[in-house]
């Protein structure tokens, strides 16, 4: 398999975790790429019309993508259990996978606002908006980290990324503060393998 991969996205990472959690990591080639919110990669085009990251190839070379398809494509193919089959349980991970994404999409239109627009374009409301909903989603977790004990899931994983995303891109935003039942949940999950072998680097 491959995978157009940058290592500071943090929707690629939340597939190389899921696949560090299945065993096959190894089995993954990256393929550098430099998508963009603006200048896309002519490289990824051809394979994904949106010119984005992530995007695997499969081994039979079918292309997917986005992450969320891309998850549970590996998590299938492996017969893993980072996804629950069916029920009430599916669909709860499935809505923590929604929101964490939620969060890790505002934090990126913010990084985006403040890095790429000319400072002259910038709106301070917009990026404060945006940041908003991360501070929300924090809400909504911070209630529900002290149940999640030792889950390894779509779900767990996805708030992983999100926090990590935001200790990499935005260190001034003391969320731990605001959120000391997610800092301790994710002080632990963090210190898994997967999470180890996934750093976000710029």
């Amino acid at each position: 398999m491959q995978i157009f991969f940058s290592p500071a996205s943090p929707f690629v990472r939340k597939c190389m975790v899921v696949a560090h959690e299945l065993g096959i990591a190894d089995r993954i080639e990256k393929l550098p790429s430099a998508a963009g919110p603006v200048k896309r990669d002519a490289t990824i085009i051809p394979k994904n019309p949106l010119g984005q990251v992530p995007t695997l190839i499969t081994d039979d070379g079918q292309v997917l993508f986005d992450s969320r398809v891309i998850c549970e494509y590996l998590n299938a193919t492996q017969s893993g259990k980072l996804f629950p089959a069916d029920g009430e349980e599916r669909w709860a991970r499935l809505t923590e996978l929604a929101l964490a994404d939620g969060m890790t999409g505002a934090a990126l239109l913010a990084r985006y606002e403040t890095v790429l627009r000319p400072e002259e374009l910038r709106w301070a409301d917009w990026t404060d908006g945006q940041l908003a909903k991360v501070r929300t989603g924090l809400e909504w977790l911070e209630s529900a980290a002290p149940s999640f004990g030792d889950r390894v899931d779509i779900g767990t994983i996805a708030f992983g990324c999100a926090l990590g995303y935001m200790d990499f891109r935005f260190p001034s935003v003391d969320w731990r503060a605001e959120a000391p039942n997610s800092a301790k949940w994710f002080k632990g999950f963090n210190q898994r393998a997967s999470m180890r072998a996934t750093v976000p680097t710029a």
